[in-house]
């Protein structure tokens, strides 16, 4: 067990700040994934807030500035609980480093997502107190811990638009799988914005502006934007990233993996991200010339992964398994990870592949 209560199975590409990802198992032993195997992206050391002294302070293009305690929070909102899956920008990106180099960035594999039960406060209610001016557009957040790979350091923040902050789903959360938040993933308050990537579900949240432009800070002006496969990272370069894109993955078989000849059962994910659904996901055994529908698995809401499964049936021998995943707007997964390599690593939603030998 490490110091954050993470099982022993998570894959740690960094302990300090500590980065781990979850491993393809554990994505598969449920829809909801387990708090003690669930992901962990941080850029910088886990901040110690004291709960007590703990205030949100709401300020910016706002008719009522807020300054806000936790038991405020709990006592004067009616408290909400969304299932929501969060997704790294840079998950998957072990499939883009085996295409071309990208120095500086963690491998991550597929398990840099995961779906939880999250229960807090509306940040709509919250806004609502705090009365929008006409001017507002976009709700920045700041989180309290400072992080060091910014030039000067500063501490982590993101925004999203105020039309987003106002809708139901988006959250500011206190409690995850019906416990008490950790001190890892973000207490004693988060966000939490489904559909978006990853990094706008600002954790330890203490700051909220609400802004006529996007957030100016290092963590969306310079990076989590995507750039074209020559660019350089740089204030405004490339395009921020908000929505998450289709993605899909198989967790089970493991690449490389020796199997029974026969009947096979293959486990994966599918997740739309956005306002879109997992309509379909189908399976190939001949290099994508042919394609068998999988069962999807059940359907935990509108902000949630599609777990899957389909049972192929294996002659003695080597095999390739593809997965390529449809979503509500008809749209499905590039081929491969040829086109889509960037500077950064971001956005591999190719179609996932694992080679099987059967025996």
């Amino acid at each position: 067990m490490n110091p954050y209560g993470k099982r022993a199975d998570l894959i740690v590409h960094e302990d300090d700040p500590f980065n781990a990802e979850t491993s393809p198992a554990a994505l598969a032993e449920a829809a909801v994934t387990a708090t003690d195997a669930f992901y962990v992206r941080g850029h910088g050391e886990v901040p110690e807030v004291d709960p007590a002294a703990w205030r949100l302070r709401v300020h910016g293009l706002v008719e009522r500035e807020l300054e806000l305690s936790l038991p405020t929070l709990r006592e004067a909102f009616q408290e909400r609980e969304v299932t929501a899956t969060l997704q790294c920008a840079g998950n998957r990106r072990e499939g883009l480093v085996a295409f071309r180099e990208i120095p500086g960035e963690a491998p991550w594999g597929p398990g840099a997502t995961g779906t939880a039960r999250w229960a807090g406060v509306a940040l709509a209610d919250v806004l609502a107190l705090a009365v929008p001016t006409s001017e507002a557009a976009h709700v920045g957040f700041e989180g309290a811990d400072l992080c060091p790979e910014a030039a000067p350091a500063q501490r982590f923040g993101g925004s999203i638009p105020l039309d987003k902050a106002c809708r139901r789903e988006v959250l500011l959360a206190w409690s995850m799988n019906g416990e008490s938040l950790a001190p890892v993933h973000g207490a004693p308050l988060r966000v939490v914005v489904p559909g978006y990537i990853g990094a706008r579900s600002v954790k330890w949240v203490d700051r909220i502006e609400v802004r006529a432009k996007p957030w100016e800070g290092y963590f969306q002006h310079v990076v989590y934007r995507l750039l074209p496969e020559d660019g350089t990272p740089g204030p405004g370069a490339g395009m921020p990233l908000g929505l998450v894109a289709l993605n899909a993955d198989i967790l089970s078989p493991a690449d490389g993996e020796r199997v029974a000849a026969g009947p096979l059962e293959v486990r994966g994910y599918a997740f739309a991200g956005g306002e879109r659904y997992v309509a379909r996901v189908d399976v190939s055994l001949d290099g994508g010339d042919r394609w068998s529908q999988a069962e999807l698995l059940e359907d935990l809401g509108p902000w949630a992964w599609r777990q899957w499964r389909t049972t192929v049936e294996l002659a003695p021998g080597e095999h390739e398994i593809i997965v390529r995943a449809w979503d509500s707007s008809a749209a499905t997964q590039p081929e491969d990870e040829a086109a889509l390599w960037n500077p950064k690593g971001y956005v591999n939603n190719a179609r996932p592949r694992v080679r099987v030998s059967a025996v």
